[in-house]
């Protein structure tokens, strides 16, 4: 399984990455068979964030979308799948949905060897690309920003208590990002009403976050998870809703060009 089937990149000209590890849909066959009634839905898919995202492509920024679904192997855990967080959550190799229920039929979850294939064919290439990437645009322009994109239902009992905020933002409580990145980016949230907000709250980054956000070395990593109730139909078959989306679309423009802009500002020099 090689990489060109398990990534879709495209390279910007600004230092700005787009992360979207979990918008991916593909199966392999033993994952395909093995999966319960309630998993075949993909129901914990990053869904349509590609599409919500598509006019980073006019601001420059390069985009590594991951093809394969987190039920095959989950791009945001690192490769030795130790536990990211201490509440619920789910690993390399997701056994579990969200809601706690079972991702495979008793037996039937892919063997030892198939998943260290999925490492290897489909896990490395991202990160290997990922890491390539920043350190292209280090190298050129003295800094990389990387941006990953995730989105989750708003309520899901078993990992938080009542409704998720519409945008959920991490920086691994401060250590992926320099602190006047975070705080452009959060007064973009506070000068709108329409949008709830938090910054390292249930969710503070993923591996991904957590591993390549190393703003003492000029490479500044923010997560951002939103409540898929802002854009899309959260009920099964998922539909991407238009009029919602739009609305969501011109905060996280604002975001990320401010992003952008705070990166230009604080390295002209």
């Amino acid at each position: 399984m090689s990489h060109f089937d398990s990534i879709h990149f495209t390279r910007g000209t600004v230092p700005l990455l787009l992360s979207i590890p979990h918008a991916g849909t593909r199966l392999t066959p033993e994952v395909a068979n093995g999966l319960t009634d309630g998993a075949q839905p993909l129901s914990d898919t990053d869904w349509h964030i590609p599409k919500l995202y598509e006019f980073v492509k006019s601001l420059g920024a390069s985009i590594l979308v991951g093809q394969y679904s987190r039920f095959v192997i989950d791009l945001n855990r690192p490769a030795d799948d130790k536990p990211l967080y201490t509440t619920a959550t789910t690993g390399l190799y997701p056994d579990t949905l969200f809601d706690g229920r079972p991702t495979f039929k008793p037996g039937q979850e892919p063997s030892a060897e198939q998943r260290k294939s999925y490492l290897d064919g489909i896990w490395q290439p991202y990160h290997q690309t990922l890491a390539d990437e920043l350190a292209r645009m280090k190298q050129e322009f003295g800094y990389a920003l990387l941006f990953d994109a995730h989105s989750i239902a708003s309520v899901i009992p078993r990992l938080f208590e009542g409704q998720l905020p519409d945008l959920n933002l991490g920086t691994n409580s401060g250590a992926s990002c320099a602190p006047e990145l975070i705080a452009r980016i959060e007064h973009s949230c506070e000068n709108q009403t329409q949008f709830t907000h938090v910054v390292n709250g249930r969710f503070k980054g993923g591996y991904i976050t957590r591993e390549y956000g190393r703003p003492e070395q000029d490479y500044h990593a923010v997560q951002l998870e939103l409540a898929q109730c802002n854009y899309m139909d959260e009920a099964e078959p998922f539909p991407y809703v238009d009029a919602k989306a739009e609305q969501l679309q011109v905060l996280l423009k604002t975001l990320i060009g401010n992003m952008l802009d705070w990166g230009k500002e604080t390295y002209r020099a």
